[in-house]
């Protein structure tokens, strides 16, 4: 049988049982400003206060000053995107100001997918890039993400060090002063060349004329590019979530919310519908029949696509544990191998680097195409799609048909802290017992979110019931254990 690398350390082969989420196997959340993908936290409440905005701005540019950062030139510069939420003016002044006073220039590309905001720092050769954004959560959320000059994001370790400046502020006499300060400016002609750039996804002589799509930007950073992209290549395109008023952001629209694009493509007889979320980093699919399309028979579709295009170096992809197994089976009959990371696009990336692998992603819809770009693309996910239905003249429903996912259960637990896993004897024995029952043909993946006060738990089998039945049972389980604490 084909096997495929599980991240645990070991070669397992498909079928069996990927060792549950425990404190040693995976990464797990820390008790920093940075949590998994950069700074997040609601709006006006600490780390996502303008006080702390201003301090990261200081510690950043602190870094780029002294060469830690960037190209270290003579004139050192940050690009500065956000997405469309209201707190996106407060937190984008307050760290330009921290910036200038490290004597950067600061180019502010105001609303821009967070893909868009690492391609342009590598096209203007910044320093580094920031995208102000909380992503798919709700608009009183923010966060700061952060790109090096390479359009990657930054490593743990500048995390650390930019997060111990933040801690300890700076005192008199440590900045520059004079003429040694920087500025900041406002351009409005980069979202061309993001635009040019997702463009070039189709080959020269395809476009996509002729194709009916409903557009759900979720009133986010795509709301001007989605549209506008599309729409150069000839598309049909029916808008939904492009009206953002500060408030509106992934508000029951976008990646989070497909149901209501499913009932707009019926409605419209579209030939497929694309949602993003609201930094336009991933995309959720519907086909034709109103059918939401499932992110790991995206990742298999294209996965397949760019083999026979001899663009599929090693024949490996790399996903994550959260990905379906169903994923490695459907695959392994092309000859294709997954290779498994822990939860992020951020691990995503990180080993494909390290391996020389071009594509992967999650389950979630962050797809990652190192051939093209450096983080998950909302927008290429989708045009590569578009570009596949053109060229294989068939619908959508019919290109996703041969996946089939086993049934699989996740549930988000509240908790009120994030002791570490192992300790949790009585949960553990649950997920021990449960795993025996499942007999190889399932797992059982337990972590905590890196950015909300959550627990996740998953679990996957051969029969709904039963995976019902045993999710529910560790959730309760779990959330009884840390209350008591």
């Amino acid at each position: 049988m084909h096997e495929s690398k599980v991240y645990s350390g070991n070669m397992r082969p498909i079928g069996h049982v990927v060792p549950s989420l425990k404190s040693g196997g995976y990464p797990m959340s820390k008790s920093r400003i940075f949590g998994t993908d950069g700074i997040r936290g609601r709006a006006n409440r600490k780390p996502m206060t303008p006080e702390y905005a201003l301090r990261f701005g200081q510690a950043l540019g602190e870094l780029i000053r002294k060469g830690t950062l960037g190209y270290s030139g003579e004139r050192p510069t940050v690009v500065l995107g956000k997405d469309t939420r209201l707190s996106g003016y407060m937190v984008e002044m307050a760290i330009a100001s921290g910036l200038c006073s490290q004597g950067i220039f600061v180019q502010l590309i105001g609303p821009m997918p967070t893909p868009g905001v690492a391609y342009i720092t590598r096209s203007m050769r910044a320093d580094c890039g920031i995208m102000v954004s909380a992503s798919h959560n709700p608009y009183y959320d923010n966060g700061i993400k952060v790109f090096g000059a390479d359009g990657f994001k930054i490593s743990d370790e500048l995390e650390t060090m930019v997060e111990h400046r933040i801690l300890n502020g700076f005192e008199d006499g440590e900045l520059p002063d004079g003429p040694d300060i920087g500025r900041a400016r406002r351009i409005d002609d980069v979202i061309g060349r993001y635009i040019e750039h997702l463009k070039s996804v189709l080959p020269a002589q395809q476009n996509l004329e002729g194709v009916k799509v409903v557009l759900d930007c979720a009133n986010g950073a795509g709301y001007k590019v989605a549209p506008t992209v599309l729409q150069e290549l000839g598309a049909n395109v029916i808008c939904r979530g492009v009206s953002p008023n500060g408030l509106s952001i992934n508000d029951g629209v976008g990646a989070l919310h497909p149901r209501g694009l499913a009932a707009a493509v019926i409605e419209h007889e579209a030939d497929l519908g694309i949602a993003l979320d609201g930094d336009a980093d991933r995309c959720v699919l519907v086909d034709e029949r109103g059918v939401i399309v499932d992110g790991d028979a995206v990742l298999a579709l294209i996965a397949i696509a760019k083999k026979k295009a001899g663009k599929l170096p090693g024949n490996h992809i790399v996903s994550t544990v959260m990905s379906n197994l169903a994923l490695d089976e459907s695959l392994a009959m092309h000859q294709i191998s997954v290779v498994r990371t822990g939860v992020g696009d951020r691990h995503v990336v990180q080993r494909m680097r390290e391996d020389g692998y071009v594509f992967g992603g999650e389950q979630s819809g962050h797809l990652v195409f190192l051939d093209a770009g450096t983080t998950g693309d909302g927008l290429m996910a989708a045009l590569t799609i578009m570009s596949i239905l053109r060229s294989q003249s068939e619908p959508l429903s019919a290109l996703h048909s041969f996946y089939r996912p086993k049934p699989q259960v996740l549930k988000n637990v509240d908790v009120s802290a994030k002791p570490s896993l192992e300790t949790l004897s009585k949960t553990q024995k649950i997920v021990s017992a449960i795993e025996l029952k499942l007999a190889g043909k399932g797992r059982v993946l337990l972590r905590y979110s890196g950015t909300e006060p959550k627990a996740r738990v998953m679990v996957e089998g051969d029969d709904r019931e039963l995976v019902v039945k045993y999710a529910e049972s560790i959730a309760e389980s779990l959330q009884e254990e840390i209350n008591a604490l």
